[in-house]
């Protein structure tokens, strides 16, 4: 079914999922590790190894299934491209509201 979906449609997609997920979660622990003592260089190295993880399985595709290596290349540049967004942008709205 990927060969009628647009590379650009699936790769907007895959980031605005990977933006929404880490993004929220990326607040949501910071609040709770605010609340309970923990560091943020750890919840931040574990949201760095989530988002290893949530692109592992089209990384995967990309080097084992030839005929759909271009709609996994096209999903894996927008999960890495919403991931790194939100790896980046979280934490100075995570600090606006106080949690760091």
């Amino acid at each position: 079914m990927t060969e009628f979906i647009p590379d650009y449609l699936i790769r907007q997609q895959a980031a605005v999922g990977a933006l929404v997920v880490f993004g929220v979660l990326r607040v949501i622990v910071a609040a709770i590790a605010y609340e309970r003592g923990w560091r943020i260089a750890f919840v931040e190295r574990c949201f760095v190894a989530a988002a290893v993880l949530y692109c592992v399985p089209q990384l995967f595709d990309l080097f084992t299934y030839v005929y759909n290596a271009h709609a996994a290349s096209a999903e894996l540049e927008g999960k890495f491209a919403g991931c790194a967004i939100a790896l980046i942008c979280a934490p100075i709205l995570s600090h606006r509201l106080g949690f760091e």
